[in-house]
């Protein structure tokens, strides 16, 4: 079991990764999974975009891609985010830089356990999802979950 941070062209942001190595596993194991392998890779916008063209076909900036290596109830990934995409949406949605990312980290953790946001519909599912994790880990980081 191992939940891994990269920074590739990027500063490896400053985070208390043994509080998000608990939560990120915590949610795993609340969806009767078993942590296997992440790796998040934290990178530029231009990192990002390539990975998007060369593999996805896609021509435009993102904030997070997650390749998913899963078997079965074995949550494993690659997990990419552009750092400046997700301080400009910081910006744009008026939060802070660490709770956008906290956002992106646990988006890409919800692909690989099987949750999708290709229609609006699972959008708004998505962000529920996002909303209660979030909640979740502040009850992390203040010693308050059981």
């Amino acid at each position: 079991m191992a939940i891994l941070f990269f920074a590739d062209g990027v500063k490896k942001p400053k985070l208390k990764y043994n509080i998000i190595n608990f939560w990120l596993s915590s949610i795993v194991l609340s969806y009767n999974s078993i942590t296997c392998e992440l790796n998040y890779i934290f990178c530029n916008d231009k990192y990002l975009l390539d990975i998007n063209t060369r593999y996805l076909n896609h021509d435009f900036y993102t904030d997070v891609i997650t390749f998913d290596y899963c078997l079965g109830n074995n949550i494993s990934g690659d997990i990419f985010i552009s750092i400046e995409r997700v301080k400009e949406n910081a910006v744009i949605y008026n939060v802070n830089f660490e709770d956008e990312l906290m956002r992106v980290i646990v988006h890409g953790l919800l692909h690989l356990l099987g949750f999708n946001d290709s229609s609006i519909d699972e959008k708004g599912e998505m962000r529920k999802l996002e909303d209660e994790l979030l909640l979740m880990l502040q009850s992390v980081e203040y010693g308050r979950f059981k």
